[in-house]
């Protein structure tokens, strides 16, 4: 568990240094994600299904705010639409305008579920979107979720109906309208999996902000069987064609995506926990405080030893330079042999002029007198 808590810290790190650089990054790729989701379901203006166009596109994305990309990928969407007739170009505007009038608030966070929700519905992995949307937000999440859903089952039934859309004559303006709305309000699958995802989004949200134990991983296992029963009802009810094997095998990918979004959020160490009791003149308080578990990351220190051999000359002129601010004062006295006086110890030694000897005091003197000569 260490090593992990220490993978953990150090990802945090990196994310936090490098955090200029990861969101435009990730924002790019999320754009350009999103347009080539769009580009591959519709296609029907080919202009628009270009590589670099697509590129720039997502460039502009990773600098401006998170809404652009929605604001993009409905432009796209509505000029493929116009390409394949005005009337259903006109009712995917009218679609819009009402989610983003009615239901959407362009934030940054509702406009980032919007986007994941279309994306992992068409990745076939809707069973993420609402435990991990009740982890991380509030229940009015379920809003945007909502409205990605929408957004994907009116392409998708667009896409399918496009051959009939495309052989009605401009006199049939209405049944193309029709056709759309229809595909709509009555898409009974896209209504089930709204409902069911509000549920799971709400029961989450409320049992991982209960104080018991362990709360996170109860409440997905209880988001992930809420969610099926209320898909299999639906299914029965109204004949929604649920796959219930991708329902298990989604629901298994929800459960390990929560698990590391609560690694990453919310780790905790249950076996600490301590409950504490105490009152003022009012209210009597009850406190429980669960400890986070965190470790730090493992630094290393790099010393470099630099074998290089110093001249002799620049040591000594470094000890020079170190003890040059402490005055020392001397007085050096020679002596010739046999006569004079004498100021301390002498050491004779030998030379052309004749035996003389010199003689070092440590004895501070007049700083005139420091050489003398007898």
């Amino acid at each position: 568990m260490r090593n992990l808590l220490e993978i953990r810290e150090k990802v945090k790190l990196l994310y936090s240094r490098s955090e200029f650089i990861l969101v435009p990054v990730l924002k790019f790729m999320l754009a350009f994600l999103t347009i080539c989701m769009v580009n591959g379901e519709l296609g029907y203006m080919s202009k628009l299904d270009n590589l670099g166009l697509v590129l720039i596109v997502s460039l502009l994305c990773s600098f401006l705010p998170n809404g652009c990309i929605v604001l993009f990928a409905a432009v796209f969407s509505l000029m493929h639409l116009y390409e394949l007739s005005l009337e259903v170009a006109i009712a995917g505007l009218a679609i819009y305008l009402i989610m983003f009038l009615l239901f959407f608030r362009l934030n940054s966070r509702d406009s980032v579920i919007l986007i994941f929700t279309v994306v992992l519905l068409g990745m076939k992995i809707p069973y993420v979107i609402p435990i991990a949307v009740g982890l991380l937000a509030a229940p009015l999440a379920a809003i945007p979720v909502g409205c990605g859903i929408v957004v994907y089952y009116m392409l998708t039934n667009i896409s399918a109906n496009a051959t009939t859309i495309s052989s009605m004559g401009a006199d049939e303006a209405t049944a193309k309208l029709r056709l759309v709305i229809d595909g709509i309000l009555g898409n009974r699958a896209m209504l089930v999996l709204i409902v069911a995802f509000a549920i799971t989004i709400t029961v989450v949200y409320l049992l991982r902000r209960m104080s018991i134990d362990y709360s996170w991983s109860i409440a997905m296992i209880a988001g992930v069987i809420i969610d099926l029963v209320v898909l299999l009802v639906g299914d029965l009810m109204y004949d929604t064609k649920l796959s219930l094997g991708m329902a298990i095998l989604g629901s298994i990918v929800a459960l390990i995506v929560g698990k590391v979004l609560e690694f990453f959020r919310f780790c905790v160490d249950y076996s600490r926990t301590e409950k504490v009791q105490y009152e003022d003149d009012e209210y009597y308080y009850y406190v429980k405080a669960v400890p986070k578990m965190s470790v730090s990351a493992a630094s290393k220190t790099v010393k470099h030893i630099n074998t290089q051999r110093r001249p002799v000359r620049e040591i000594e002129e470094d000890e020079d330079m170190t003890i040059a601010p402490q005055r020392v004062n001397r007085s050096v006295v020679t002596e010739r042999t046999g006569s004079g006086r004498r100021s301390g110890q002498s050491r004779p030694y030998q030379s052309r002029g004749g035996s003389r000897s010199v003689t070092i005091s440590s004895e501070a003197d007049d700083p005139t007198d420091d050489y003398e000569e007898i």
